[in-house]
């Protein structure tokens, strides 16, 4: 049996809003029945991005996160309906009945996303509903269609040969907020990117102000004793990411003929950036 998914790659959004966009204008002024009414021209759409700014200058890093109705598999916003205003079909896709849910805001404040939005010149719940009407035409969602840069994948997660499977079998996406347990069916890939920390800094060597390339940099978590190791870059930079909060680190940096150099940093809920670490030569 089918059951749809999609999954989102952080890492290759562009903040284009083409999604965005394209929502917009497959359900302003466009009625779906029996699955969804018209939204309104301004100020509703089924899609939004979450940016998320990290680092500090001059290392500063931006993300971006579209963010839907994840057509959760035990959705909330079905347990809080009533006569059936909200649906799951077989093929897993959530659907708000756009005559049924007339009047119950109620449905809009038990999603955990926020992934519902109240039209008021309706007084209607409305949400993404996976493009269905074009899905039963065998197309896509409007929004993976229109995706430049490959970020949205779409497919069916009983077919073991769809990309959408085949991703989470390599444990590459993750659900956002699992905690929910609403067992959501949209999923992400470089999630940590919006979730997590990074810990980064750029490297010279004193004696000839050169960008250090090819050194060695341990990070070393100072609780598990658990370590990763990168090598500073072309440019001397260096950077360890998804880490967790609340956490003490200690940064090794070694490189043949100088000074092994150890720099303690305590992550909290903020990014860091150590700037130049300059690397003295071992006489």
């Amino acid at each position: 049996m089918t059951k749809w998914a999609m999954i989102i790659d952080i890492d290759k959004c562009i903040a284009c809003y083409a999604c965005f966009n394209a929502c917009k204008d497959e359900f302003w002024d466009n009625i779906y029945p029996p699955y969804s009414a018209s939204i309104k021209k301004r100020g509703q759409t089924f899609i939004r991005l979450l940016k998320r700014e990290r680092g500090k200058f001059p290392y500063v890093k931006v993300s971006y996160m579209p963010i839907l109705c994840m057509q959760c598999e035990d959705p909330k916003c079905m347990k809080v309906a009533k006569n059936g205003a909200v649906y799951k079909r077989d093929d897993g896709i959530v659907i708000i009945d756009p005559v049924k849910a007339v009047g119950q805001k109620e449905i809009v404040n038990a999603c955990p996303y926020g992934a519902v939005s109240w039209n008021d010149e309706k007084k209607l719940p409305q949400k993404c509903t996976l493009c269905v009407h074009r899905i039963e035409a065998g197309k896509n969602p409007r929004c993976v269609d229109v995706c430049p840069s490959g970020a949205l994948i779409f497919g069916d997660l009983d077919d073991e040969k769809s990309e959408v499977s085949k991703k989470l079998r390599d444990g590459l996406a993750e659900p956002f907020h699992p905690e929910y347990g609403t067992k959501p069916k949209v999923f992400y890939i470089n999630l940590h990117k919006m979730t997590k920390y990074f810990i980064a800094g750029s490297v010279a060597f004193e004696d000839t102000d050169d960008c250090a390339e090819g050194v060695e940099v341990r990070l070393t978590n100072l609780k598990t004793n658990e370590f990763k190791v990168a090598f500073t870059d072309f440019f001397g930079s260096f950077e360890f990411d998804g880490l967790e909060p609340h956490t003490e680190y200690l940064v090794e940096l070694k490189y043949p003929g100088y000074q092994t150099k150890e720099i303690k940093v305590k992550l909290e809920e903020k990014d860091v950036y150590l700037g130049y670490i300059f690397l003295k030569r071992d006489y």
